[in-house]
């Protein structure tokens, strides 16, 4: 998962980007990247870490230009590399960067392809390089000295042609402007929004709604899946459908977890869907436990609040924060590599013990994935003097890897994957476990908007809206992501920059 933004202003853009990106940086905190245009003129800065410590003052005085686009990066492979860092960047034609956020799913064709058919080079592993490429062929083949929104809306489209599953994206032409677009499923999220500048309109294009909201932006509206948005660098916009066949399945999982509570998500408030979210949970556990003895509702910071306190509500239970976090400790679920996901658990959660001691205790967490954090949360839970624990997930079983660009891992590492809910449990620790419907995922993040035919949730049902992952793509992903696999990819990048280094 990453986070993507784009500005063409009548002011220099460096700034807001770097605020842009900050918002947006629980999206991925692996490396951070922002490129901008000066007339003809391009500046780059990108590297790995958070946004705040790869832009420092001497790389934002050299950022300068009224249009720019940037990147926060989260590694769906669970490898760091300053290599991967977006945005990147081909000369030709014209000078096009680009960012994205998402996957390929054909990337490995597409990648021989370029190869043998387009004389296209790809330097890294990254799919965003690949989508680059693809974009940059098309444009090329127009043959043009100077390029027209015709021809960007043309690239485009047969970049929807070429490219199968997920992908938001900016781009920039050099001296032109910045298009953004978002695949024919609508799988990733994309809004755009304008503002009045000093000469005329502002326009900005990003992941989430929230980055325009604290830059002073009016949401216009979602970027529609198979749409192209472009803004030329004096401010003309310029919309196109560049898709001929369009399902709208946006990923579930955003509303679940990934998204910041106050963003808009096609129409949807990420907020709301989370309290009714709670609200089905609650009636679940009135179902099927209607004499529970719980004495405390206590989420799991951050994401899975809104949904644990309307929970307490609905139960008439009391809710409480019995886990104080650690702000500088990053998102678990996003951290590559087993290792640090375990070192990070203890640091970055501390359990206050006068609101555990000798009561029976509902922890309410967003979802279960690996089930290494929970169990060690149930463990601290416990140790904090609790007299029983139970835990509730927000979203149903995670049994299935996610191939959209989230990194729900190799398939034998999810903790559902082959299990019942008992077992689960078991392996949890809990003394009892209830898991969201999916039914009532779905319902509660549709009443938003009702118009949306479907979404993606193949990481509870295997049902893969793209139609093309067979068994034999989802056990190569497997060898690719699994924990093992990133270990040796992490050790050798340790090795030779150790062997660089000497």
């Amino acid at each position: 998962m990453c986070g993507i933004a784009g500005i063409v202003s009548n002011d220099e853009v460096n700034q807001e980007l770097y605020e842009a990106l900050t918002v947006l940086q629980h999206r991925g905190q692996d490396a951070a990247g922002i490129v901008t245009c000066e007339r003809e003129r391009l500046h780059l800065r990108k590297e790995s870490g958070l946004v705040r410590d790869v832009f420092h003052t001497r790389h934002m005085v050299e950022l300068k230009g009224t249009m720019g686009i940037g990147h926060v990066r989260y590694p769906t492979a669970g490898c760091s590399s300053t290599a991967e860092a977006q945005p990147f960047y081909v000369n030709s034609p014209y000078g096009i960067s680009l960012a994205h956020n998402g996957n390929l799913t054909n990337a490995a064709r597409l990648k021989r392809e370029l190869f043998r058919q387009d004389q296209r080079h790809i330097n890294t592993d990254s799919d965003s390089e690949v989508l680059l490429n693809v974009f940059a062929h098309e444009m090329q083949g127009i043959g043009k000295l100077r390029v027209s929104p015709d021809d960007v809306f043309r690239a485009v489209s047969a970049v929807h042609r070429r490219c199968r599953g997920a992908y938001a994206v900016v781009a920039m032409v050099t001296g032109f402007g910045v298009v953004g677009f978002r695949d024919p499923h609508g799988i990733r999220p994309l809004v755009f929004g304008e503002r009045e500048g000093r000469f005329g309109k502002d326009y900005m294009i990003a992941s989430e709604s929230v980055a325009l909201d604290v830059l002073g932006f009016e949401l216009v509206r979602d970027v529609a899946p198979g749409e192209a948005v472009l803004i030329e660098k004096d401010g003309t916009l310029h919309i196109r459908q560049c898709a001929e066949h369009v399902v709208h399945s946006p990923c579930i999982f955003e509303f679940v977890y990934f998204a910041r509570p106050d963003s808009i998500i096609d129409d949807i408030s990420v907020y709301k869907a989370r309290l009714r979210m709670g609200d089905k949970l609650a009636d679940k556990i009135l179902r099927e436990r209607p004499e529970h003895d719980i004495d405390v509702v206590i989420p799991i910071p951050d994401t899975s609040r809104t949904s644990a306190l309307q929970l307490a509500n609905r139960l008439g239970v009391k809710y409480s924060e019995g886990f104080i976090k650690n702000r500088y400790i990053g998102r678990t679920f996003i951290m590559p590599g087993q290792t640090l996901r375990k070192k990070s658990v203890r640091q970055k959660l501390n359990a206050i013990d006068l609101e555990f001691k000798g009561k029976n205790v509902l922890l309410v967490d967003d979802s279960i994935v690996r089930g290494t954090t929970s169990t060690q949360i149930i463990q601290m839970a416990r140790d904090a003097g609790a007299r029983k624990v139970y835990f509730a997930s927000a979203s149903p079983p995670v049994r299935y890897p996610n191939v959209y660009g989230i990194d729900m891992p190799a398939v034998e590492e999810l903790i559902a994957h082959g299990r019942t809910d008992e077992q689960v449990r078991e392996a949890l620790g809990a003394d009892w476990l209830v898991y969201q419907d999916l039914a009532d995922l779905v319902e509660s993040v549709q009443k938003g908007n009702p118009s949306i035919p479907r979404f993606d949730t193949s990481c509870f049902d295997k049902d893969y809206v793209t139609g093309d992952i067979d068994q034999a793509y989802l056990d190569r992903l497997s060898e690719h992501r699994s924990d093992h696999a990133k270990a040796k990819r992490d050790a050798a990048a340790t090795a030779i920059d150790l062997y660089n280094t000497v």
